[in-house]
């Protein structure tokens, strides 16, 4: 099922509205972006202008649904390996997935969670008929630090994660610390927001649960990240895991040999997995 986050566009205040009623709110700016949304062949679909929601339920539920998060440096999503693969592993395992194409900042640094806390909205409003009794969120290097400040950066009870994965996260903004593109496509190095938007200064006793996985050889986003965010969890005593497997450098996403080259290695791929799965079984034992 995919739905528009924004039926009427993004220069409308208003978002979904069904039997009369308002779901989930409005665009909140407007990136500025025209015309159609662009897809590689690798699946990485830039100017998205008009945001949407891919929802993905399985047949017999387990009560855990994930928000996912594709990276791409707030360029683009990477729609196919940190999208519709999480999507298609999550079925396996019994577990509904809201895969959200989100608009790019394009120098309005507030529409990406915009569009991740409309997602949540929605899916809130719908997980009593849909069997959801946790709503967690997953996200992927820049996804990844969208997933975090969905974390961090919550408004209410409807669009805080219950629990949060993040994999290869950029963390901080800090210059020689973050990823370049990300820091400047979401804040257009504004020393304000570059502040903000380094979210190990966001973490506070209210953070989801989260669970950390990435690679120590990753150039592209350096581990720090995810250090600077596990070491302020165990400062405001947020429970959580980190994991951190040798080499497989960064973007390995879900892409298994069925689907091309896999980054990792056999064994890890099977931990990565094991690991994931373990995770989300110990959080849905928490369900009351």
């Amino acid at each position: 099922m995919t739905l528009k986050l924004y039926p009427e566009g993004q220069t409308v205040d208003k978002g979904i509205v069904e039997n009369g009623v308002s779901v989930t709110l409005g665009p909140c700016d407007d990136n500025e972006l025209r015309g159609a949304h662009e897809l590689s062949g690798d699946g990485l679909l830039s100017n998205i202008n008009d945001p949407y929601i891919d929802i993905y339920l399985p047949k017999k539920g387990n009560g855990q649904m994930l928000v996912c998060c594709p990276g791409g440096g707030y360029k683009y999503c990477s729609s196919y390996n940190e999208g519709t693969r999480v999507a298609a592993w999550c079925l396996k395992h019994g577990i509904a997935c809201c895969v959200v194409l989100y608009r790019m900042p394009n120098h309005h640094c507030k529409v990406p969670l915009t569009d991740v806390q409309n997602a949540f909205r929605y899916c809130r409003a719908h997980q009593k008929e849909w069997g959801v009794k946790q709503l967690g969120i997953i996200g992927f290097s820049a996804g990844g630090h969208l997933a975090a400040s969905a974390s961090t950066l919550w408004v209410d009870a409807a669009t805080r994660p219950d629990f949060s994965v993040l994999v290869y996260p950029v963390i901080t903004l800090e210059q020689d610390v973050t990823h370049k593109g990300t820091r400047s496509n979401l804040t257009d190095n504004k020393i304000d927001l570059v502040e903000y938007y380094s979210l190990e200064n966001q973490v506070n006793a209210s953070t989801p649960q989260t669970l950390l996985l990435l690679c120590q050889d990753d150039k592209t986003v350096p581990p720090e990240n995810s250090l600077r965010y596990y070491f302020k969890m165990i400062k405001c005593k947020v429970p959580g895991e980190l994991h951190i497997f040798t080499s497989g450098g960064h973007g390995w996403g879900f892409t298994t040999p069925e689907y091309g080259k896999d980054l990792l290695t056999p064994g890890q791929r099977a931990d990565f997995f094991k690991i994931l799965e373990r995770w989300l079984n110990d959080r849905k034992a928490e369900i009351k």
